[in-house]
């Protein structure tokens, strides 16, 4: 029924930003609340991110807290994750997930997901 499409990935180096959007369709955007997940080669994958429906909260992972900053546009249905002071350590594909009503941080309460969107960081 929801339908997610991440975008914004790509080959950056340490250092750099990357902005990804992740842009949702099939209604009820405002409702949901929405999360970032990573999985890097050879690793389980990982929270990065959430953000509450109307935006009044958010959680970070602590590896991202100071450099990544998500947010979301309920008038665009899509939601974002800026990312700064990339480091290679931050290489991963990166999901989208949404989550109806409440706010979460493990990938299993999120119902609906992206195919995701590869971010690359060189040394």
């Amino acid at each position: 029924q929801v339908q997610l499409v991440e975008s914004g990935g790509g080959l950056g180096q340490a250092g750099d930003s990357l902005r990804l959007s992740c842009a949702v369709s099939g209604g009820s955007f405002r409702r949901y609340a929405m999360g970032w997940f990573r999985q890097a080669p050879g690793k389980e994958r990982e929270f990065v991110a959430a953000i509450s429906p109307s935006a009044d909260n958010t959680y970070y992972a602590d590896s991202v807290k100071g450099r990544f900053t998500i947010s979301r546009d309920n008038a665009k249905d899509t939601v974002y994750l800026q990312m700064n002071s990339l480091k290679p350590e931050d290489t991963a594909v990166y999901y989208c997930a949404a989550r109806w009503l409440t706010i979460a941080t493990t990938g299993t309460d999120f119902g609906s997901w992206g195919q995701g969107t590869q971010v690359t960081v060189s040394s």
